[in-house]
């Protein structure tokens, strides 16, 4: 389940690389102090999102995005609302509309594609099975948890 899982992921990632790569040399430069950055941030947080933790990406020549935004939820509920959460803030304060979401109807690990940010909302038991940081792990992470 794991390996087909991250199969799908992988060729979610290479179908998106060219709008990637296009975004990344026409937009302006990313940071962790954007408008687009720090709403998502809040985003989870106003929705009790937990072990908030983003990967920065852009010196990691195969990544397709400048930064993944990882969050945990207990329940299929709060990781909804975690979802509607970001959609919503992303549309009225940035304007932004995702361009691609998935797993939402399993609602186990969901997707949610900025391009430029790929923000990642998993329910706990699938984010300690799937270890995504670890697959990641020469990016730079930040821990954004308040506590």
């Amino acid at each position: 389940m794991r390996k087909d899982f991250l199969e799908a992921l992988n060729k979610h990632y290479l179908t998106t690389t060219s709008v990637a790569l296009k975004s990344k040399s026409s937009s302006a430069k990313l940071t962790k102090n954007s408008k687009v950055f720090k709403t998502i941030i809040e985003a989870i947080k106003d929705k009790k999102g937990e072990d908030i933790i983003s990967l920065d990406l852009r010196k990691i020549h195969e990544a397709v995005a400048d930064f993944f935004v990882v969050c945990s939820a207990d329940n299929t509920t709060q990781l909804k609302a975690i979802i509607d959460s970001i959609e919503d803030k992303m549309l009225t304060v940035c304007g932004e509309r995702p361009y691609k979401q998935e797993g939402v109807k399993n609602s186990q690990w969901v997707l949610i594609d900025y391009v430029d940010i790929v923000v990642h909302v998993m329910h706990t038991q699938s984010r300690n099975f799937y270890k995504l940081e670890d697959l990641w792990s020469d990016a730079v992470a930040t821990i954004h948890d308040d506590k």
